[in-house]
């Protein structure tokens, strides 16, 4: 199933999606969804959710690890990205007034789909509801440089609208083997990222099992797990996004996530 969330006739709906135009609505939550027979337009794309809790994982891929100049982490490294960073597919990413060093992000994110804790590794996958795109937008300056605040990631991951999501949520029934999924980012139609899930440290079971052992994960929480190499950053020179750009993230069996990029006003 192809879970969207969007807007028909002036309200949000969850919805199944039949084509690029048209939806069944969907009643209830994660736990208790239910498909109906009303078919709606499709006038808007919206994220397909409103995430709980934006939970990120840093350095989860080898190669990325090794272009950030950083030792490969024993542990998962996890960030949190605030509430205000979430944007829909289509809408524009905004070049903030107090950076210009904003670099793309493409990841894998994961659904939560029931309240999580103390789970194994063995069941983590019982708890995802399913799997979308993520890009995980970076002020790379704010993220890195001690006199803005670097050190720590969560300033430089959480300015407005750095969260791109969607384009849907597939159900975990159609992706049993999240780890074994091709991802590509492009800019203004270069690949820039051209990896596999398979290259996580840490897979999606692990992640769950490391980050429920310490927090509840609740329903509607996301996990972005990482992103390839291939970063802007760590080219020469260094590959900012800027106004006029577009940034697109692929993930095979999900689809494609893509956005302007466009200055604040």
């Amino acid at each position: 199933m192809r879970f969207i969330r969007f807007v028909s006739g002036g309200q949000v709906h969850h919805g199944e999606q039949i084509d690029d135009t048209t939806a069944r609505r969907v009643e209830g939550g994660f736990a208790s969804w239910r498909v109906t027979k009303d078919t709606l337009k499709i006038e808007k794309l919206l994220a397909p959710l409103v995430p709980t809790d934006i939970l990120c994982i840093g350095l989860n891929y080898r190669d990325h690890a090794a272009e950030s100049g950083s030792a490969i982490p024993v542990n998962p490294m996890l960030f949190i990205k605030a509430s205000n960073t979430l944007n829909n597919p289509g809408d524009p990413i905004l070049i903030p007034k107090r950076s210009d060093k904003i670099d793309y992000e493409g990841e894998l994110a994961v659904v939560i789909g029931k309240s999580c804790k103390n789970v194994s590794k063995d069941r983590a996958l019982d708890y995802v509801f399913g799997y979308t795109i993520a890009n995980d937008v970076s002020a790379r300056d704010w993220q890195r440089e001690k006199s803005l605040g670097g050190g720590q990631f969560a300033r430089g991951k959480s300015f407005d609208g750095f969260c791109p999501l969607g384009p849907c949520i597939v159900t975990k029934d159609e992706i049993p083997h999240p780890n074994n999924l091709k991802l590509r980012t492009l800019l203004n139609g270069e690949v820039m990222q051209d990896h596999t899930t398979a290259d996580m440290i840490f897979d999606v079971p692990t992640l769950i099992e490391s980050l429920s052992s310490t927090m509840t994960l609740r329903p509607g929480s996301i996990i972005l797990t990482g992103t390839p190499h291939g970063v802007g950053f760590a080219r020469t020179p260094p590959v900012w996004m800027k106004t006029g750009d577009r940034v697109a993230v692929e993930i095979e069996k999900i689809g494609r996530l893509e956005n302007p990029v466009a200055a604040e006003t």
